[in-house]
């Protein structure tokens, strides 16, 4: 339920898996690189970790974010990890505890720092 009586803007287009967050432009089961795209599977194939953010806004949180960065390089993802601290951006995730930490657009963990031991094991847990 909304406040206000608005309702809330849901983008049900699927997004491209390969490219993280980049729109599909052509049929709506269709990805960019011409692959199917569905909402429970990747359309490059397989669990693949296309994006990792940490949401900040504490002390703590850089701490998280070079945690998060180490863990992607021994991992050898070839990824950026992003650190995002605008908190409407941040606030669009539903996070109430900061640090946290966002892969392929789902919440992970919130509310601690993670060693970049616990988040590649995090990952493992998650499949990819």
């Amino acid at each position: 339920m909304s406040l206000f009586g608005k309702k809330k803007e849901v983008n049900e287009k699927p997004m491209c898996a390969c490219n993280g967050d980049v729109p599909t432009y052509e049929a709506e089961n269709s990805c960019c690189c011409g692959e199917s795209n569905t909402q429970t599977e990747n359309c490059c194939g397989g669990n693949t970790v296309t994006s990792i953010k940490v949401l900040a806004g504490c002390k703590s949180c850089h701490e998280q974010y070079e945690n998060a960065k180490k863990a992607v390089e021994e991992l050898g993802l070839g990824i950026e990890v992003e650190y995002i601290t605008d908190m409407e951006k941040v606030m669009t995730y539903g996070v109430m505890s900061m640090p946290a930490i966002v892969v392929n657009e789902k919440v992970v963990s919130m509310g601690k720092v993670l060693k970049s031991a616990e988040v590649i094991k995090l990952l493992g847990k998650l499949g990819y």
